[in-house]
């Protein structure tokens, strides 16, 4: 009902991933290549939670479009 007040988590998650990335570049332009994987592996742990609340997304609208 009021779904249009629910703060939208893949937004937060975005910005995460963005800043991760971020500093995963520095990390590498400063030669800690070690830091600069961390840092790219915890961005593609992310990027993998983004990626399933997009196809939780799109099964609710298909429950919602399907009735």
């Amino acid at each position: 009902m009021f779904s249009f007040l629910k703060s939208d988590p893949s937004k937060k998650l975005n910005k995460l991933y963005d800043a991760k990335l971020e500093q995963a570049m520095q990390a590498q332009r400063n030669g800690d290549i070690r830091n600069y994987s961390q840092l790219t592996f915890e961005a593609e742990a992310i990027n993998k939670q983004i990626e399933e609340l997009e196809k939780e997304k799109e099964k609710d609208k298909e429950k919602v479009g399907g009735k």
